[in-house]
């Protein structure tokens, strides 16, 4: 039985600016235009979701020749009063799970480990 399209809930359990995070922590060095794929989304609004999360101290980035290389900040607070607590750090290790076992048990960081603050 499918469901009525003008019945179905228009609210998911994440942000744009937490897809555009996650995408960032897989993959620091990842381009625009692969974000914008990845999350549905066009470039333009990545761009303004990554000004929004440097300006709110969540990441930054450097130019590496033509390519930007993202820093995520782990240990930046959540912003919403109601998710006090819990650092960003603490939201990706829950949707960024490890895909490589070997690499953990022989203490080989991931690229998202490498990219704290």
């Amino acid at each position: 039985m499918q469901e009525d399209p003008a019945r179905t809930p228009q609210w998911t359990f994440l942000t744009n600016h937490a897809r555009v995070l996650v995408q960032i922590a897989r993959d620091p060095g990842i381009r625009v235009r692969d974000i914008a794929l990845r999350c549905l989304l066009t470039e333009r609004a990545v761009m303004r979701i990554i000004a929004d999360l440097e300006t709110a101290g969540y990441l930054s980035h450097t130019r590496e020749g033509r390519h930007n290389r993202y820093r995520l900040v782990r240990t930046a607070q959540l912003r919403h009063p109601a998710d006090a607590g819990p650092t960003v750090g603490d939201l990706l290790a829950a949707l960024t799970p490890h895909t490589d076992s070997r690499a953990t048990e022989k203490g080989a960081s991931r690229s998202v480990n490498g990219a704290t603050g």
